[in-house]
């Protein structure tokens, strides 16, 4: 009779633990594809989320049990891998990093037991790919860059097996998402050990001008709360569908954390395949360790919305969500690179749709200009009805042959303007959102002086970047020079002289940072100062993350000012609108100091043109 009743039991466990999977997995399904963006609670992540804790809770009380009654390695993976995609799709919703942390701490603990490997199973292998691409993303934006190496490899062979295994299997995709991810690397190689691109109090915030900050109130102060960050360039470099360009503005958006993740979670490197030994069927994951690893000092980050290749209609409608829920005395960044050329757009079906595929869950709103027909004589309009001077004033975001549809107008930005807006347009067309020209005479062509109740920052990149050997650099990294400076202007400067890591002595490295971070403090003295410093500037001014844009903007157009010829000035130097006050032009002797400091200190001064040299 004990004996009875305790097969009963036996069979329940597993019984019950079946259950548990099939009602968190369906759950599962429901969150996974819900967009990344809106202020509204997600409460049914919370049900999703406490569903998994209850499964993952149950499989370690009774894993005995369930091991002899069959559990196998690869199903305890699947659970922990659910949870990592669980917490990443929530960072990214909120860019809360505790969630980035967690996300990490179960995929690492993923890789280190080993749970995927071992099986021959077709439909467990492509599990493991989808756990390594993920795990992937995540060391990325926590820049682990020697585990990123370690899956990079990892990831390599078991594509290369999975080919030589599966071989009635086609795996063209996955060696694809190889391809992605050295490139991305080969790219970004040169700026992994430098300087990090998140907001680190004690290298952004500088001790001399910390006083003037916190003592500097605007007549209006607005607080830095929604991002969104979206590109579309023709051969991006990127992984998943996050571009170099918004992977690093991604970073520049959010606070370091205050460097106990790094020194308590390290992951001592693999060599030769040697590793712990995990080979029990484990499931003990300390899902409380992030509690060790967060900063409470630090502020909430901003939250980020990142578009890959949107349609013009879904960018429109996520912009119209994002300053709907636009809490009160507050500003939005918007981040757009995208090229001004239709050549420039002219991808394959597949490249170009992108993000789109689940553009059809949005509520898609109408074009928000006029449709006008009545074009000034003068101007060639085509068989359809369309002016050539209409195209050449907008970004790209499709496909050239589509046609208008995939334009987007500075005037599409116009109805969010009743909210405050902070616009950096990195594109070879920005001048389009530039007021004041010759040519812009289409009345919704036009975004600044029509705003519709708040006047908007614009930071607009150049029209043409600048090299001093501009074929030693891959065609990607021309398009992204302003991103670049904004992101990391150390790199940019020693990038558009041609100077790499390796040629700069660390030291030497060092101080041209400390010239910068110098120069940085003294102009923002000087703009706490200002009397003359406009309004949509000075109420953003309090904000460390859109201070630091604005000074690092004031550096590249003083750097590229100097840089290149007086002729070519419109062509090469950035604008920004409203203009910043004339002491913080390249010409003030504040600002034209530091890059004379600079330039000689890394014994590049003979390429730049200053006043009285």
């Amino acid at each position: 009779k004990c004996s009875a009743s305790s097969r009963m039991v036996d069979d329940d466990v597993p019984r019950t633990f079946r259950a548990l999977v099939e009602s968190a997995d369906r759950k599962f399904a429901r969150v996974r594809d819900a967009p990344a963006y809106g202020r509204g609670p997600n409460r049914y992540f919370h049900k999703v989320f406490k569903a998994y804790m209850r499964l993952w809770k149950y499989q370690q009380e009774n894993r005995a049990a369930l091991v002899e009654a069959g559990l196998q390695r690869w199903e305890i993976g699947e659970i922990a891998s659910r949870i990592g995609q669980l917490y990443f799709g929530q960072y990214m919703r909120t860019s809360e990093a505790r969630f980035l942390l967690e996300s990490y701490i179960f995929y690492e603990a993923i890789f280190n037991r080993v749970y995927f490997e071992g099986s021959k199973d077709r439909g467990v292998r492509f599990k493991e790919l989808r756990f390594y691409a993920r795990f992937l993303l995540v060391a990325l934006i926590l820049n682990r860059w020697e585990m990123v190496k370690v899956l990079v490899e990892r990831f390599k062979a078991l594509v290369d097996d999975s080919r030589a295994n599966f071989r009635e299997t086609n795996f063209k995709e996955w060696k694809q998402v190889v391809q992605e991810i050295i490139r991305f690397m080969k790219v970004d190689v040169a700026y992994m050990n430098t300087r990090i691109l998140r907001y680190c109090s004690s290298l952004d915030s500088y001790p001399v001008s910390l006083p003037h900050v916190a003592r500097f109130h605007a007549k209006k102060v607005l607080k830095f709360r929604d991002a969104l960050l979206t590109s579309y360039h023709r051969n991006e470099v990127k992984y998943a569908e996050l571009t170099l360009d918004t992977f690093r503005m991604l970073q520049c958006l959010e606070w370091e954390p205050s460097g106990s993740f790094y020194q308590k979670h390290q992951t001592e490197s693999r060599e030769n395949g040697a590793s712990s030994d995990y080979s029990g069927t484990s499931g003990l994951i300390d899902i409380n360790l992030v509690a060790d690893m967060t900063d409470p000092t630090l502020p909430a980050n901003p939250r980020k919305v990142i578009l890959h290749r949107p349609s013009v209609t879904q960018l429109i409608a996520v912009i119209a969500t994002i300053c709907e829920e636009l809490p009160p005395d507050s500003v939005m960044l918007i981040y757009l690179s995208a090229s001004g050329k239709t050549g420039h757009g002219n991808l394959s079906q597949s490249e170009s749709s992108g993000s789109s595929k689940k553009s059809s869950k949005l509520n898609v709103l109408p074009r928000t200009f006029p449709e006008q027909n009545n074009f000034r004589p003068g101007v060639h309009v085509n068989g359809k009805g369309e002016s050539a001077l209409h195209f050449e004033n907008s970004l790209w975001l499709g496909p050239s042959r589509s046609g208008g549809s995939n334009c987007l107008y500075p005037g599409d930005i116009i109805p969010f303007t009743r909210k405050p807006l902070f616009l950096i347009i990195d594109s070879d067309n920005s001048h389009a959102f530039k007021a004041g020209s010759s040519h812009m005479f289409i009345a919704f062509q036009v975004l600044h002086g029509a705003e519709r109740g708040e006047t908007a920052a614009l930071l607009l990149s150049p029209l043409r970047p600048t090299f001093k050997r501009q074929t030693d650099i891959d065609e990607t990294q021309i398009r992204s020079q302003f991103s670049l400076f904004l992101t990391a202007p150390l790199q940019a400067f020693c990038q558009m002289v041609g100077l790499t890591c390796s040629d700069t002595d660390v030291d030497v490295y060092d101080d041209a940072d400390n010239i910068i971070s110098a120069a940085f403090s003294g102009w923002e003295m000087i703009l706490c100062s200002s009397t003359s410093l406009d309004l949509v500037w000075a109420q953003v001014l309090s904000d460390p993350f859109l201070r630091r844009l604005i000074l690092r903007f004031i550096f590249c157009r003083a750097v590229l000012a100097h840089y290149c010829p007086r002729k070519d000035s419109d062509q090469h130097v950035p604008f920004c609108l409203p203009e910043l006050p004339n002491s913080m032009s390249p010409n003030f002797e504040a600002v034209q100091s530091a890059i004379i400091r600079l330039a000689g200190h890394l014994k590049v001064a003979d390429y730049f043109h200053f006043d009285g040299s």
